[in-house]
Formats: structure tokens, sequence, C-alpha cells
């Protein structure tokens, strides 16, 4: 089954994302946020990484897992006030990203 080309550029973007996200994990900010903060923002970006490559080989589970974090991302973020530029910009892309999912779930293969 060939991937179709826009999902591959997001995907691409997607990690090029989770590469930039990764180190935030670790930084003051989120250590500031609470104690268990970069444990659980650290989960959510391992979940973005698995529905990447679920979605790079075409599995309905990665577009699931990341349907799935991309709600629990934006109910943290609206519980802990985060609303700045990169909010918005994530969810721009996120939306983006989940209406392209969508417009090809079919193809998505059930299997893992």
């Amino acid at each position: 089954m060939k991937r179709p080309g826009l999902i591959s550029v997001l995907c691409v973007l997607g990690y090029i994302s989770i590469v930039i996200s990764f180190p935030q994990v670790f930084s003051p900010q989120v250590k500031k946020l609470g104690v268990f903060m970069p444990a659980l923002s650290g989960l959510l970006v391992a979940a973005n990484f698995m529905a990447y490559v679920g979605i790079w080989y075409m599995k309905r589970w990665g577009a699931e897992l990341f349907l799935s974090s991309y709600f629990l991302k934006t109910i943290l973020d609206l519980l802990l006030a985060q609303m700045g530029l990169m909010f918005y910009s994530g969810q721009i892309f996120s939306i983006f990203f989940i209406i392209v999912l969508l417009r090809h779930y079919r193809r998505f293969d059930l299997n893992l």
C-alpha cells in the first residue's frame, strides 16, 4: 500500500517536532509546573512518536493514538494555561493533520 505524499511530509514534520520537543521535557519550565509534569510530558512525546511511526506505516492504531494524544495534550495545556504561540501553531498543525488522516483513514491497515 502506497503512502500518500502529504502524509509523508506531515510525518517528517512531526518527527522534527518530536526532536525539538523532547529536550523540553527536561527543561526547568516543565519542572516548575509540578512533580509529575516531566513524566507526563515525556509520555505524551513518546506517544506522539509512536503515533507518527504507526502513521508512517499506514496503520490505524497510529492515527487513533495520534488523535488520543492530541486531545490529552490539548486538555493538559488548557488546564495549565499553557497557551502561547507554540500552542496555537501546534493546534493548527495537528488539526490539519487530523483532517488529512480522516480523509485517508480507510486506506490504513487494520492489522498490527
